[in-house]
C-alpha cells in the first residue's frame, strides 16, 4: 500500500486556547495513539489534502520536527459543520509485527453480460474491511463482475484475500445486477400489446 508523509511538530500544551492559536495559524492538531503513550501534534492543513480528499487507502508516515517518526493509519477526522475544514485528525500507530484493520476501497473490474443485456449494475459495497499486516494491505480490492448476469449476486466469499482477512459475514453483497426499470416497462407493454391483440378477435366474433 502507498504510503503519504504527514509532517508535524510536538505540541508542549494541549488545552483549549493553545488548540485555538493553532487553527488560526492553519494547523490541525492531531493525535497519535496506539503506542506506549499518546503523541499530540499538529501539522498543516495542506499537508493532509493527499490523504483525506481521495478515494485511496494509505498508510501514513509521521515525521516530527524533533527527528521521532512513526508508521500509522488515519483513524478519525472531524469537520467544520460550516467550512468543512479540518479541525481536528486521530491516528492509530502501526507495527509491522501486529495486525490492524482498515476499510479499503473496491475496484469493480471486468464486463457485465448483465449489464450489457439492459441489467444495471448495483454496487453495494464502495469499500471492505479488512484485517492484515501492514505489509500486506492492498491499495484495493478487486470484484470481477464478468460473470454477472441479470439477477446475479457477487458474494464477498468470491473475492480473493490471500495475505487478509475480511471482516464481513460471508454472505455479504458486494454488487448486483438487477434489471432495469426501462427494461421492466418495456416488457409490460409488449404484454399490453400482445393482450390486446388476443382480445382483437374475440371482439370481432362478438359483432
Amino acid at each position: 500500500m502507498k504510503s503519504i508523509t504527514i509532517n508535524g511538530s510536538q505540541r508542549e500544551s494541549v488545552g483549549k486556547k493553545s488548540t485555538k492559536a493553532l487553527r488560526n495559524a492553519g494547523q490541525v492538531p492531531c493525535v497519535l495513539y496506539g503506542g506506549d503513550k499518546a503523541v499530540h501534534f499538529s501539522a498543516t492543513e495542506l499537508a493532509f489534502s493527499k490523504l483525506v480528499y481521495t478515494p485511496n487507502a494509505h498508510t501514513v508516515v509521521i515525521e516530527l520536527a524533533n527527528g521521532d517518526t512513526y508508521n500509522a493509519i488515519l483513524q478519525d477526522i472531524q469537520f467544520h459543520p460550516v467550512t468543512d475544514r479540518i479541525l481536528h485528525v486521530d491516528f492509530y500507530q502501526v507495527f509491522e509485527d501486529k495486525e490492524i484493520t482498515m476499510d479499503i476501497p473496491v475496484s469493480y473490474i471486468g464486463n457485465s453480460p448483465g449489464v450489457r443485456n439492459g441489467g444495471v449494475l448495483r454496487k453495494n459495497k464502495r469499500s471492505l474491511r479488512i484485517k492484515a499486516l501492514p505489509g500486506n494491505l492492498p491499495d484495493f480490492i478487486e470484484a470481477d463482475i464478468s460473470k454477472l448476469k441479470i439477477g446475479s449476486k457477487l458474494y464477498i466469499t468470491a473475492l480473493e484475500s490471500e495475505g487478509y482477512k475480511f471482516m464481513h459475514p460471508d454472505n455479504t453483497v458486494v454488487c448486483l445486477v438487477r434489471r432495469s426499470r426501462t427494461s421492466v416497462a418495456d416488457e409490460d407493454e409488449d404484454e399490453e400489446t400482445e393482450e390486446g391483440a388476443e382480445a382483437a378477435p374475440a371482439a370481432d366474433a362478438a359483432e
